[in-house]
């Protein structure tokens, strides 16, 4: 039997019993729970980075925003104001847009 030990979506229990199989899985706690959606980040980024095509980095880019979902809801924010944060921060320093590629600062 494998073992995944990581954070899985809420369904995937009920898809792995419905092809006839069972797993062992358990609740985490808060400290336990965010470390495992930092974690799972790290592993749907780095996807995102190796995707090939662009339905592929979508996907990958879907799997990262229910993951800030998800991260958003546990520090106890909603999307709309992390929406506000997100703005409020663009609005001071601007987007990434622009594509501007920061090479040196020079002290005068």
């Amino acid at each position: 039997m494998p073992i995944y030990n990581k954070l899985v979506r809420d369904l995937i229990p009920n898809i792995i019993e419905s092809d006839g199989k069972t797993c062992v899985t358990y609740i985490l706690g808060d400290s336990q729970y965010i470390t495992e959606v930092n974690k799972k980040m790290h592993e749907e980024l780095a996807e995102y980075e190796g995707a090939i095509t662009s339905d592929d980095a979508v996907e990958e880019l879907a799997d990262l925003l229910e993951l800030i979902h998800a991260a958003a809801k546990f520090h106890g924010v909603t999307l709309g104001e992390l929406e506000v944060v997100r703005a409020e921060k663009a609005t001071k320093r601007g987007g990434f847009e622009e594509r501007i590629f920061l090479v040196e600062v020079e002290d005068n």
